[in-house]
């Protein structure tokens, strides 16, 4: 495995125009006080995969939304520089005609479906262009069966999963068949088949070379098969590194780390065990990678570090959840799950799409009311409680912030609960400022939670969930749209909460997350309890993640099983590798 030296910026290929081109690009959303992103410049041409990457709050999500004319046109904002999509400049021309050459893939899937079935969804694009019938339903079932949802076409968006919606938009993209597809986090919601699905279509995509993909996306592990080039923003929304994956991922890895934005678990994985004194160069991108660099590299003269032990969990019974059946409509969701969650579990619920996650944790919390006495937090049935006495037992995070917003200031988002329990005015005012300095907001406080980029809406939603002091935290995909910085500061305060007692229940797909943080993993398959068991447990069993369409963490995969350093082959926390911070 070797790296070869590459330029600081990726060459432009001749003889080909560029589908897209932006220049000196800095865009202000109405009342910010400066522009996010403050100048990009750059060129994407056919065949290229370009990722663009940048810490919450660089300005990505709004850099995507220029590139197909919806900023300026449909998002009022100050635009300054040119951004020339397909020959035409995106200020003048109407989004119908750009259009022709981009298509793009939300960061929120319920932001662009507006039809009543799935099939509808798919034809709705295709239909504008004018293209006749066969080939719109001919482009409509090849993106369908491309996404897993053909047999599916007849359904409602609304009863999919926030996976299966994921899926569908990616696939109403797909049947445009433009040249030059932006996609903004397309794989935050999907379980690991569904990722591995949805970058098998994109590389189809590329495969002719006469399509290019802009890729906005914080799961590197899945990107690496895909992206050939990758643009770095800074925290102000520069342009920092632009050149090919080696120039950028590998070269610059450190510098990238220090921005907060994601890298590999491999890269991250190796920039510790460097500290530590392996010699491992290059650095690796895959858990394949790391795993080979690791089996040709001599041990250091150093000491492995021992794995922490896991937290004394209080085994007072905080959740008890008995014969818990749930329906949508007439069709079954829940079958019958029994449970017991303990005072102080970091609690992972992980499954495929449409698996009944979301819906057992919305039960949990009384999102969803379920039947009587099948779900009792801190001695109340769920189900009977008021409002107010749930809130002070149990919080809970939507998977989309938005949906949970209900002021138009992100103090008063913070202060409304507070408000709600009756609380001293000075109480109010000095609580939410802590939550508001604790999560970086502070200089958002009188910002409308709408305008708050995705990781910013993310943070906030927590922040609103957490105030209260509930006992229980749900949360449904907490680091999504999160940098790296931001994500590890979220996951060290819910490790925090978990030692002071606090009961935290994570939905998620990301199963590096689960093996850092949880002690017990909930495995759902089909509406069902698969399994219930400690990580290590579920990770080591092959048949149950086969069966139920999950994968192993990329850490336990890069390193299970080392001949050569059997020190670490047992290691599945980035924490407990030798060379981490302490």
């Amino acid at each position: 495995m070797t790296a070869h030296p590459h330029p600081t910026a990726a060459a432009p290929r001749t003889g080909v125009d560029a589908l897209l081109r932006l220049r000196n690009v800095a865009i202000t959303h109405l009342d910010a006080d400066r522009a996010t992103p403050a100048d990009v410049s750059l060129d994407v041409h056919p065949g290229e995969v370009v990722l663009v990457l940048g810490p919450s709050g660089s300005g990505k999500s709004t850099l995507g939304l220029a590139m197909n004319g919806l900023i300026p046109h449909a998002v009022p904002a100050d635009v300054s520089g040119t951004v020339t999509v397909g020959g035409r400049d995106a200020a003048t021309s109407p989004v119908a005609e750009l259009a022709q050459t981009v298509a793009m893939v939300f960061q929120d899937p319920d932001a662009q479906l507006i039809t009543g079935s799935v099939l509808d969804e798919v034809c709705f694009g295709p239909e504008n262009l004018r293209l006749p019938v066969a080939a719109v339903l001919a482009r409509a079932e090849a993106a369908l069966r491309r996404v897993g949802l053909w047999e599916r076409r007849d359904d409602s968006p609304d009863v999919l999963s926030g996976g299966g919606r994921q899926r569908l938009a990616i696939a109403t993209a797909l049947a445009m068949g433009s040249p030059l597809l932006v996609l903004d986090e397309p794989t935050a919601t999907l379980d690991p088949t569904g990722v591995d699905d949805v970058y098998a279509a994109l590389r189809d995509v590329v495969a002719a070379g006469d399509r290019a993909i802009v890729l906005i996306e914080h799961d590197l592990d899945a990107a690496m098969g895909l992206v050939d080039r990758v643009v770095a923003l800074d925290s102000a929304g520069r342009v920092v590194a632009d050149g090919d994956v080696d120039a950028v991922l590998r070269e610059r890895a450190e510098d990238l780390h220090a921005l907060g934005v994601w890298l590999p678990t491999a890269t991250l994985a190796a920039l510790r065990l460097r500290r530590a004194g392996y010699a491992i160069h290059p650095l690796p991108l895959t858990p394949g990678e790391l795993r080979a660099a690791l089996e040709a590299t001599a041990r250091p003269a150093v000491a492995s570090v021992p794995p922490h032990p896991p937290p004394p969990v209080n085994r007072e019974t905080l959740v008890r959840v008995r014969d818990l059946r749930v329906a949508r409509g007439r069709t079954p969701v829940l079958h019958g799950i029994d449970l017991d969650i303990a005072a102080g579990e970091f609690v992972a619920v992980v499954g495929a799409n449409g698996s009944g996650k979301t819906t057992l944790v919305q039960a949990l919390a009384g999102v969803r009311h379920p039947p009587r006495g099948a779900v009792r937090i801190d001695g109340i049935d769920v189900r009977r409680a008021s409002p107010r006495d749930l809130a002070r037992r149990v919080g809970f995070v939507f998977q989309n912030p938005e949906h949970q917003f209900v002021a138009t200031t992100v103090f008063d988002e913070i202060a409304h609960g507070l408000r709600r329990q009756g609380l001293r005015d000075d109480d109010v005012r000095r609580r939410t400022e802590d939550v508001l300095s604790r999560f970086a907001l502070a200089d958002k406080a009188e910002v409308h939670p709408f305008l708050l980029s995705g990781g910013q809406k993310r943070r906030l939603s927590v922040g609103t969930a957490l105030v209260g002091g509930a006992r229980v935290l749900v949360l449904d995909e907490p680091t999504f749209g999160q940098d790296r910085a931001r994500a590890d500061e979220l996951l060290s305060l819910l490790d925090d909460l978990r030692a002071d007692g606090t009961t935290i229940i994570v939905v998620t797909h990301d199963m590096q997350l689960v093996a850092e943080h949880a002690d017990r993993v909930l495995v759902m398959d089909a509406g069902r309890l698969a399994a219930d068991g400690p990580a290590d447990e579920v990770f080591a069993d092959v048949a149950l993640l086969a069966r139920t369409g999950l994968h192993a963490p990329p850490l336990r995969a890069a390193l299970a099983g080392l001949e050569r350093h059997p020190e670490l082959a047992g290691i599945r926390r980035m924490r407990d590798l030798p060379g981490s911070d302490r």
